[in-house]
C-alpha cells in the first residue's frame, strides 16, 4: 500500500528505489531478495505509472544496444516463462502472429523463442506479404503490478508516496533512479524522448491469440493482446507527444481497425482507455554514478517499449553491481546464468561485457564505480 509520508533520514535502509513502475518494482524485489533493506519512493502509485498501459508481450522493442538488451531480454524471458500460470501473477503464455504489408524478416530476438515460424502466403491475411508466428509470455499489467507489490512487501519492503525533486538529496547509501520518462526533467536527460502509446481495453469475446500489424512502420498500428476476460487493443507510437488524456479519435481508429480484423470485437464493451509514455533513448541507461560521502546513484531507465522484457535482466545486473561494488565479467555472467538457465545458449561468456570496462566508468576507492569525464557511451 502506498503511504503518505517519507520517513526522515531513511537511515534504516540500504537502498532507496525512486519510481514504482515495472522497472522500479522489479529492481526493488531483486535487491530485497538479495538481502538488502530497501524502500520504494514514488510520486505515483504503481497503477498510475506508464507500465499499466503496456500491452504487454515479451519482446525487446524500441530499445538498445542489442549487445546488452538481448541478454537482459533473455533473462526476462526465463523469469516470465516461470511465472506463467502462477496464480495471481498475471502472466500467461500466448501464441499469435505479427504481420507486415512489406517484405520484412523476423527480428533477431525471435531466435530466443522455441516456437517461432515464418508464415507462408497461405497463412497471411489479405494485403500482407510477410509475417511470423510465435509463443511468448504475455502480461496483464494491472494484475502483474499488484503481484510485484505483494512480492516486494512480502520481503519487508515498503512503497511510500513522495515526489523526489533531487536524486542526489535522497538520504540513502544507494539511490536507484527508475523514474522512466520522468528522468527527462529530473536529471535532466534530453536524450530521453516520450513515445506516446494509447490502448483500449475491452471485454474479450473469446479470442485467445495475439495479433500485431506493424502498419508499415508508421506511428499507428493495429494489435490485440488477450488476457482472459479482457483484451488490450492498440496502438500508437507518437514520438515526442506527451499528452496523457485519451484522444477520442485515436480510440475510435483503434476500435475500427481491430474490428476489421476480428469482427467479434465490433461493439465490444470498453472497460478502460489508457495512455502511457514510453521512455525511449538511444540506449538504456544502466550505470552507477558516485555521490558525495561514498554514496552511489544507480540509473536504470530508458527501456523504450521493452520495460517488462528487460526489467529482470537489468535488475540482476544492477543488483550484482551493488553487491560486488563493481562486478567483473564473471560476476555478472554468474548472476545472469542463475536468473536464466538458458542464458549461455544465446550469449556466450565473452559476449557479456564487463561493466567496469565500459567507457565513462572506472573503479574508485572502496571498489565503487565512479563516472569519469569521458564522452558517454550511449
Amino acid at each position: 500500500m502506498v503511504g503518505q509520508v517519507w520517513s526522515e533520514g531513511m537511515t534504516d535502509v540500504d537502498a532507496v528505489v525512486v519510481g514504482a513502475g515495472v522497472i522500479g518494482l522489479t529492481t526493488a524485489i531483486s535487491l530485497a531478495e538479495a538481502g538488502l533493506r530497501t524502500r520504494v519512493v514514488t510520486a505515483q502509485a504503481p497503477s498510475a505509472t506508464t507500465s499499466v498501459s503496456a500491452g504487454a508481450i515479451w519482446g525487446p522493442v524500441r530499445c538498445g544496444p542489442t549487445d546488452r538488451c538481448y541478454p537482459w531480454a533473455l533473462t526476462g524471458l526465463g523469469v516470465l516463462s516461470a511465472l506463467a500460470g502462477e496464480p495471481g501473477a498475471g502472466v500467461h503464455q500466448v501464441s499469435g502472429r505479427e504481420v507486415c504489408s512489406t517484405v520484412t524478416s523476423p527480428p533477431a530476438w525471435t531466435d530466443m523463442l522455441g516456437e517461432m515460424r515464418v508464415l507462408g502466403p497461405g497463412d497471411l491475411p489479405d494485403g500482407f506479404v510477410s509475417g511470423w508466428q510465435y509463443t511468448a509470455p504475455a502480461v496483464n499489467m494491472p494484475v502483474y503490478l499488484d503481484y510485484l507489490v505483494r512480492r516486494y512487501t512480502g520481503r519487508g519492503g515498503t512503497v511510500l508516496a513522495q515526489t523526489v525533486t533531487s536524486l542526489r538529496s535522497v538520504p540513502a547509501p544507494v539511490v536507484v533512479n527508475c523514474t522512466g520518462i520522468g528522468a527527462r526533467s529530473l536529471l535532466p536527460d534530453e536524450a530521453l524522448v516520450p513515445v506516446r502509446g494509447q490502448v483500449v481495453v475491452v471485454e474479450n469475446p473469446g479470442l485467445s491469440e495475439f495479433y500485431l500489424d506493424h502498419g508499415g512502420g508508421g506511428s499507428e498500428y493495429v494489435y490485440l493482446f488477450p488476457h482472459g476476460d479482457v483484451a488490450v487493443l492498440g496502438g500508437t507510437a507518437h514520438e515526442g507527444a506527451d499528452d496523457l488524456a485519451p484522444r477520442p479519435d485515436v480510440a475510435a481508429r483503434i476500435l475500427r481497425d481491430i474490428a476489421a480484423v476480428f469482427p467479434s470485437l465490433r461493439g465490444a464493451r470498453v472497460v478502460a482507455e489508457r495512455v502511457g509514455l514510453r521512455p525511449v533513448r538511444p540506449e538504456v541507461r544502466l550505470e552507477a554514478e558516485a555521490l558525495p560521502g561514498g554514496r552511489v546513484l544507480w540509473h536504470n531507465y530508458g527501456h523504450g517499449g521493452a520495460g517488462v522484457t528487460l526489467s529482470w535482466g537489468c535488475a540482476a545486473e544492477l543488483t550484482a553491481g551493488i553487491l560486488a561494488g563493481s562486478p567483473d565479467q564473471s560476476d555478472l555472467y554468474r548472476v545472469l546464468v542463475k536468473s536464466c538457465p538458458n542464458f549461455d545458449r544465446f550469449v556466450p561468456p565473452e559476449s557479456s561485457k564487463s561493466l567496469a570496462g565500459r567507457p565513462g566508468v572506472s573503479r574508485g576507492g572502496g571498489g565503487r564505480r565512479h563516472v569519469v569525464e569521458e564522452p558517454p557511451f550511449w
